[in-house]
């Protein structure tokens, strides 16, 4: 095994094990302020949907395990995070049941493959746009508000490492362009969030 394979296979372990609390600040900021303030749902919603669609395209190629699992960890978090704003801004509703129901169906029609494979391949070019369109969402949802009160740095700035490094891991395994876009893309504007966020809330301060 080369230098560079060790180093990519490190990186994968560093990743996977910055994923483990990527969301847990902002799920413990929310918690704790008992407020969504500065949070966007349909931004969450939509990044759930990336990471979900990204996990299965990597699951059904076969795609190595350590290139990927830190997905599901971060999926798993999405659920408890996208639980706390539904319930501070009171968004449990008839509509927000069929829309879980809805994803549930869908995902394990992937993993399955009930839903033929194929199908993926149609949707996963998505995954960048709706990825950089989540963030970017957020970012608005800040600068339009001025409010980052509820708003984690440290998990964005863990978003923004995780991103970079797998730009790098994901070329040596399989230097799938459209994973290589995705990750360059989606760390800048990790990066971008974190940095207004350090900024409304030291003005705030201030």
């Amino acid at each position: 095994m080369s230098i560079l394979q060790l180093f990519s296979d490190f990186l994968s372990i560093i990743t996977i094990s910055s994923c483990l609390v990527l969301k847990v600040p902002q799920i413990l900021s929310i918690y704790r302020l008992k407020s969504a303030s500065g949070i966007n749902i349909y931004g969450l919603l939509m990044e759930l949907g990336s990471y979900t669609t990204t996990t299965c395209y990597n699951y059904v190629n076969g795609y190595a395990l350590l290139s990927y699992m830190e997905y599901p960890i971060i999926i798993v978090q999405e659920y408890a995070l996208i639980f706390l704003v539904l319930k501070y801004k009171h968004l449990f509703n008839t509509r927000t049941y069929v829309l879980i129901t809805v994803y549930f169906v869908i995902s394990l029609g992937f993993v399955s493959k009930v839903i033929p494979s194929p199908v993926l391949m149609y949707i996963i070019p998505l995954c960048t746009p709706v990825s950089l369109s989540s963030k970017a969402i957020q970012l608005w949802e800040i600068l339009r508000t001025r409010n980052a009160d509820s708003v984690s740095i440290t998990t964005w700035l863990i978003s923004a490492f995780t991103n970079f490094t797998r730009v790098f891991t994901i070329f040596m395994d399989s230097a799938d362009k459209i994973l290589l876009t995705n990750f360059i893309l989606s760390g800048t504007l990790s990066s971008s969030i974190a940095v207004a966020t350090k900024y409304f809330q030291t003005k705030k301060q201030d």
